[in-house]
């Protein structure tokens, strides 16, 4: 199960092959944004308590496209027993 503060690597999309942390999860859509991938341009208009501009922010992507990436199974090392 995928969870926030996890790791994953992108099966689909722009950003295929590359792995990052889970920083925010929408359950009810089944997805999922990562940290600094699947990034989009965000034009904002300039009000009176902010500054306007293109800002650069994540976009979710679907669980299904996600893979879990298991620290602990990378650590082990698997011998086979005499």
């Amino acid at each position: 199960m995928i969870k926030k503060g996890l790791k994953v690597k992108i099966l689909a999309g722009k950003d295929k092959t590359k792995e990052g942390e889970v920083i925010e999860i929408d359950r009810r859509s089944n997805r999922a944004k990562v940290k600094e991938l699947n990034m989009i341009k965000k034009h904002v208009k300039t009000t009176k308590e902010k500054k306007g501009g293109i800002f650069s922010k994540e976009n979710f992507i679907h669980l299904s496209n996600l893979k879990l990436i298991d620290a602990q199974k990378k650590d082990k090392k698997i011998t086979a027993k005499k």
